[in-house]
């Protein structure tokens, strides 16, 4: 069930994706105009021109991904005593670490600074990383195990400290697969991931049982105070595809019982 999961997922965002979605739109407007079906070209390229330039002069998806970088905040104080240090994958490139041999971090690599931050702030306890490749054609020459090590003793962290799960391919795989490794089960850990990816990861980790502290990092959008007219289509899309997939993810786990809340939010 969980490999008919995963590749439904993958398959869905094929179409479901930002990029891809108005690519297709254009494709198939170019493909009417061809056979002269003009007033349905009309109707495809009309909303998809519109969307394209709203993208482009103005960050909507600052608008997108905002709420979902909000929604929890570092701890005011850090506690006292954790039992270890979660941190999920997703920081890492995996294919250009293969393609160059090396471990390249991507656009959330935030986590693996943050992670030797605090392995600096608590030196007794473990450091527990949890990703597989997330990709449908796993190169088996490197995992997301090999370069999450690197990174992580590269950052200063001794390799006896590390717990590395590499199994999981998506967040409610992440939780499900750590269960077996964590030093306590009920104990408290600290929580790294993106801010964006830290609604569906608490809300995973609760419905599993986990006592979690968000820790979120990487955040990539601006309040509306900062938000401007850049004309910079590139950077907005850049926003909107990782916001986009985090909603849709949010519904389709909610829907599927893998969380107990649609949006999770802070406890008291």
């Amino acid at each position: 069930m969980d490999n008919a999961f995963f590749m439904a997922s993958k398959l869905a965002w094929v179409f479901l994706s930002p990029i891809n979605l108005i690519a297709i739109l254009m494709s198939f407007a170019t493909i009417a105009l061809v056979f002269n079906k003009i007033t349905f070209a009309k109707w495809l390229l009309l909303p998809t021109m519109l969307l394209s330039v709203l993208l482009l002069i103005y960050p909507i998806s600052d608008s997108v991904m905002y709420p979902l970088e909000s929604r929890f905040q570092k701890p005011d104080e850090l506690p006292v005593n954790i039992d270890g240090i979660i941190v999920l994958g997703g920081g890492e490139e995996l294919k250009l670490s293969l393609d160059w041999h090396t471990a390249e971090m991507g656009n959330g690599g935030d986590r693996f600074f943050a992670a030797a931050l605090l392995a600096k702030t608590y030196p007794l306890v473990p450091v527990i990383f949890s990703g597989g490749s997330g990709l449908l054609d796993s190169p088996a020459l490197v995992t997301e195990l090999s370069v999450a090590k690197d990174l992580l003793t590269g950052m200063g962290i001794n390799e006896s400290r590390l717990i590395i799960e590499s199994s999981s391919r998506n967040t409610y795989e992440n939780f499900v697969f750590l269960s077996s490794v964590l030093p306590q089960r009920s104990g408290r850990y600290l929580l790294i991931t993106s801010a964006f990816h830290m609604p569906r990861s608490v809300g995973v980790a609760r419905n599993q049982g986990f006592n979690v502290i968000p820790y979120p990092v990487d955040y990539r959008s601006n309040s509306t105070k900062l938000r401007q007219y850049d004309f910079s289509l590139f950077e907005h899309l850049q926003v909107l595809e990782p916001a986009w997939k985090e909603w849709i993810g949010l519904t389709v786990y909610y829907w599927t019982g893998k969380t107990s809340s649609w949006f999770p939010a802070m406890e008291p």
